[in-house]
């Protein structure tokens, strides 16, 4: 969910509004095509055809049918109506409109009277309500369908949805507060009504949301939903050190806790979010971004677990850290979040669904033998439509304001018309072929005086050059960091930067056992792997990267939907007679042990495996040599 800081006084920046940009035909703009042409009406047939809509009609009276799928199925719709929204808000489709009126109608009809809406407490189950906060998703279901309607007001100004869910907030807000109120002490077991309240709180002027939020932060820790790390109880929030528990969980928590930061300025909360932000990207988080590592419970395992074809990396929880680092960044407007968020979009998130859009990954393993596919669906389907309302909102990602000037966050072909705070609209431009091409030119339409902050991704580590209408930019260029160009801007001017992407031999803190002698690759933003419909005839396990292997870069515009492909040398050492039968033998010196044949590999984007025939896959490769992270030749790409 993009949210809105532009009314927080604790925040450092404020989001562009996704109406203000458009992303033209490049990278983003064909997942974005696939969102509304085949995944949100396909979502939506299946939706019908899961039950979920009828559970709405069931609990409006409409038809007679049991309640259909798992308790908390409502927030799938939710999710999927978000999803709508924000494609509204950009591409004003008459189909799509059809279907969200259909949704809310039926949303309206199911609500009670005094503003309660949940279709599985309904009718024989009416007097369960608020009995089992741990388990029973009420609160994180009503969240949902909070950011949905606040999604879809500032998409299309129709204020049906959000009348609704004040009706369900004031609810709420009634019935749980401090004991000396009359009211009922609690929290939701799966965390989300914090971020949603607060949300709706920007959206509506109603202060009272964000005390709600702000309470049901604060009963966490105190056992009152049982004390487990699985449902974030263990601690009260503020002494919270590390990452643990139900991965999904954890971060929507922090991201709730962004929230209230930016509104309230309390620097407990702040510090505690700086922790569990360090123990996560240094400890606890997948090369492409991923993180839970753990089958049992989605779970945060122990530091530096993080196993490859047992990871767990569930594509909500990339999602919940992607909220969260954006939140983030508009509190500090510090580059280090930025980095991690456009590693997870690219890298663990995008890989959760399909090139066509009609398949999804729940879990997301860095190697496999060929056994793990995407699915249409699932009984627990919180995944696919997540990955939508996350694509469809990608536009108001792009761009930052601040009082000074705009931050530019990513890169992607594409046009903005922005108002400055406090100074002019400009348009801007940019030109581009991100991420496969690191140059980037920037066009200014207006004129004015302000700055323009230009993200230098962290993996920049070859020296990225900036040059301001033809001149060159004076100051140093940091990798991960942000370069301020300030200036009196005329119409025409022109900012072009230049970000090398070599191929990067990327290695792993030596406390990750599995990746112990082994390297991944990676080129710009864009994480690699060997897939065997690349390599046919090959044993993935055998290859053995040289250390001082060179590879070739070549955009493949037939392949993948478009992408650019690695190609190197290397040898393929598969076990020697002597291990037949035999699982162990006494160690012998490198230069007794068998040599390989020379072979060239091909690697693919990360984020497209298993878009082909199954076979297996891997990420982290055995290499000769760990002496440093070499990097290799960079074969411009044809133009």
């Amino acid at each position: 969910m993009v949210v809105d800081t532009s009314r927080s006084p604790h925040a450092c920046l404020r989001p562009v509004p996704l109406t203000a940009v458009t992303l033209a035909d490049g990278f983003w703009t064909p997942r974005r095509r696939v969102n509304r042409e085949d995944t949100l009406p396909s979502q939506y047939r299946l939706l019908e055809e899961t039950g979920r809509v009828d559970n709405f009609r069931r609990a409006a009276g409409k038809v007679d049918v049991p309640f259909q799928g798992r308790y908390y199925n409502d927030s799938d719709v939710y999710k999927w109506l978000e999803a709508v929204a924000w494609t509204l808000a950009t591409d004003a489709d008459p189909a799509l409109a059809r279907m969200a009126d259909t949704v809310i109608a039926e949303i309206a009809a199911a609500q009670q009277p005094d503003g309660y809406l949940n279709t599985y407490f309904t009718h024989e189950r009416a007097a369960e309500r608020w009995t089992n906060l741990r388990d029973m998703h009420e609160l994180y279901c009503a969240g949902h369908l909070i950011q949905a309607a606040v999604a879809h007001h500032r998409a299309t100004g129709d204020d049906r949805l959000l009348h609704i869910v004040r009706r369900l907030a004031d609810h709420i807000c009634d019935r749980f507060g401090p004991q000396e109120e009359g009211k009922r002490a609690g929290t939701g077991g799966h965390p989300e009504i914090e971020m949603a309240l607060v949300e709706l709180a920007r959206e509506t002027g109603e202060p009272r949301y964000c005390r709600q939020a702000q309470f049901f932060l604060d009963m966490r820790g105190r056992g009152l939903i049982g004390g487990s790390a699985y449902h974030q109880d263990h601690k009260p929030f503020r002494e919270l050190e590390r990452m643990v528990g139900h991965a999904v969980r954890a971060v929507y928590l922090n991201a709730g806790a962004a929230d209230l930061y930016a509104e309230t300025g309390e620097a407990a909360l702040r510090d505690a979010l700086d922790c569990l932000w360090r123990n996560m990207t240094a400890r606890q988080m997948y090369i492409n971004g991923s993180i839970g590592s753990r089958y049992e419970g989605e779970a945060f395992g122990r530091d530096y677990e993080l196993p490859n074809e047992r990871a767990y990396a569930e594509t909500c929880a990339a999602i919940g850290s992607a909220m969260w680092n954006w939140r983030m960044l508009q509190i500090t407007g510090d580059a280090r979040y930025t980095d991690v968020l456009e590693t997870t979009l690219y890298n663990a998130v995008l890989c959760g669904v399909s090139l066509d859009g009609r398949a999804y990954f729940y879990q997301n393993p860095l190697a496999d033998d060929g056994t793990h596919r995407r699915q249409p669906w699932f009984g627990c389907a919180c995944c696919p439509p997540n990955i939508a309302r996350l694509l469809a909102s990608l536009p108001g990602y792009f761009y930052s304001l601040s009082d000074a000037g705009l931050w530019v966050h990513l890169y992607a072909q594409g046009a903005a018309r922005i108002s400055l705070l406090n100074g002019p609209t400009i348009g801007l431009t940019q030109h581009t072929r991100y991420p496969w091409d690191g140059e980037i030119a920037i066009e200014i339409e207006g004129e004015g005086t302000f700055s323009l902050w230009l993200r230098i991704p962290a993996w920049c580590e070859e020296g990225a050059v900036l040059e301001v209408s033809g001149e060159p930019f004076a100051s140093v260029l940091t990798p991960g960091s942000y370069a301020e160009v300030r200036r009196a801007w005329r119409p025409g001017d022109v900012v072009r930067l230049n970000l090398p992407m070599p191929v990067r031999r990327v290695e792993c803190h030596p406390y990750v056992a599995e990746n112990a002698g082994r390297v991944a690759l990676m080129r710009g933003p864009i994480l690699y792997c060997v897939e065997e419909a690349d390599n046919p005839g090959l044993d993935l396990r055998d290859v053995l990267l040289p250390a001082d292997a060179d590879f070739t870069v070549a955009f493949r515009p037939d392949l993948l939907g478009g992408v650019v492909v690695l190609r190197g040398q290397a040898e393929a050492i598969p076990p020697d007679a002597i291990w037949a039968d035999r699982l162990y033998r006494t160690a012998v010196p490198c230069s007794e042990k068998q040599r390989g044949r020379l072979m060239e590999v091909t690697a693919i984007p990360y984020y497209a495996w298993a878009n082909r025939a199954p076979g297996p896959m891997r990420v982290w490769l055995r290499t000769t040599s760990l002496v440093s992270n070499t990097l290799v030749s960079n074969t411009p790409l044809p133009r």
